[in-house]
């Protein structure tokens, strides 16, 4: 992979690392570290075809005593969602003093229909792609637009539907809202994430 970046978590410990080619849309894999809800590693693979639609997404969290897989794949408007799982995450969470998450994946495929954005819980790369995709980066100020996306929660894996909007706030600045959320984040030249209040940061490259 050509390019770089690396972000450093601000709503607790941990960081992520992705590695991309965003030569014709974007190919990715990357990697994320954090502490809450317990201790996990989440690694992923990311495809987009050359308009920045997402056509595959791969992830897989792991922590002490478990290990889940997604699989997410697009084709004619249908999404397709494959899961596995090791050990027990729900034990691992009540011994933190946490509630259960449920297994990973969907059962009702039917409800990403049309989709063309997933998001990925805990990663800022994610937030390129509607971005990318709808233009966002150079749009004039109160420009947008409101779109499905596929929300990946971490580290459950969990799949869900849900309703975002994407505001252009002037040159390199973009609000993001679903439901009582708001975050107003940063971008860079390169239309990637610098700050995403109370997520991230990205840590300049030397």
């Amino acid at each position: 992979m050509p390019k770089s970046l690396f972000w450093t978590r601000t709503n607790t410990a941990g960081a992520e690392h992705a590695l991309f080619d965003d030569g014709s849309g974007l190919t990715a894999r990357g990697t994320q570290l954090a502490a809450d809800p317990i201790p996990y590693t989440c690694r992923y693979q990311l495809v987009t075809d050359a308009s920045w639609s997402t056509t595959r997404v791969d992830v897989e969290a792991e922590g002490s005593g478990w290990l889940r897989n997604v699989r997410l794949e697009r084709a004619a408007g249908q999404w397709r969602v494959t899961t596995a799982e090791q050990g027990d995450l729900d034990a691992a969470l009540a011994a933190a003093g946490h509630p259960p998450v449920g297994p990973p994946g969907i059962e009702d495929t039917g409800r990403l229909a049309d989709v063309l954005d997933v998001d990925l819980g805990g990663s800022a790369l994610f937030n390129a792609l509607p971005v990318r995709r709808l233009g966002m980066t150079g749009a004039p100020v109160d420009t947008g637009h409101r779109i499905a996306v596929v929300w990946v929660l971490v580290p459950s894996l969990m799949v869900v539907c849900t309703e975002q909007a994407y505001t252009s706030l002037g040159p390199a600045r973009v609000r993001i809202s679903s439901g009582s959320f708001t975050a107003d984040i940063d971008l860079g030249a390169d239309g990637y994430v610098v700050r995403y209040p109370g997520l991230a940061e990205r840590i300049a490259s030397h």
